[in-house]
């Protein structure tokens, strides 16, 4: 499978690359590369509140994808209430609530890849948990490193394509 997925960005990164190169002199655009961890926290009444942030000097963008978020074993049937605090598009800070758990009636979440910015705090407002918090933190990392060879094998491509010529479709006559 991880065959696949690399099979699958380097096909996008190649039709990226032909999209943007040698029509018109547009510039080939940078390297992209994509790389994705497991996630998980646990909040209970010993920890109430989890908070994800990356270095901020790290030029890659950083993306908490959530996927679950469930009750674990030695849960009571009390309502938990899951919190998360995070920045709006104007950079402020706001909390939403994004679980309300109950063993007896929903013990689990499914959040769909819910997309976060970090820094994230994730916080236990009510109940006592331990509610299981998973998913995936993808990093995106544009490399501005371009090697000679690849400007070079550009150029070439460029030419070819300056060479040939686009024809048009020849019309048949009488057929439908």
């Amino acid at each position: 499978m991880a065959a696949g997925a690399a099979a699958a960005l380097a096909f996008l990164s190649q039709e990226s690359r032909a999209r943007a190169g040698g029509v018109g002199g547009l510039r080939v655009p940078a390297p992209v590369t994509m790389d994705s961890f497991f996630f998980g926290c646990e909040l209970s009444g010993h920890t109430r509140s989890f908070t994800f942030k990356v270095e901020e000097e790290d030029d890659a963008e950083h993306v908490l994808a959530l996927t679950m978020l469930c009750l674990t074993e030695g849960a009571k049937d009390e309502c938990n209430v899951v919190e998360v605090v995070a920045r709006n598009h104007d950079h402020q800070e706001i909390a939403v609530p994004v679980a309300n758990l109950k063993l007896s009636c929903q013990p689990m979440l499914s959040l769909d890849d819910f997309q976060l910015q970090p820094p994230v705090t994730f916080r236990l407002k009510s109940g006592s948990g331990p509610v299981r918090i998973t998913g995936r933190h993808q990093i995106v990392t544009i490399s501005n490193d371009v090697s000679e060879e690849e400007n070079e094998e550009e150029g070439s491509e460029e030419e070819e394509a300056e060479l040939c010529p686009i024809l048009p479709a020849k019309k048949q006559g009488g057929r439908f």
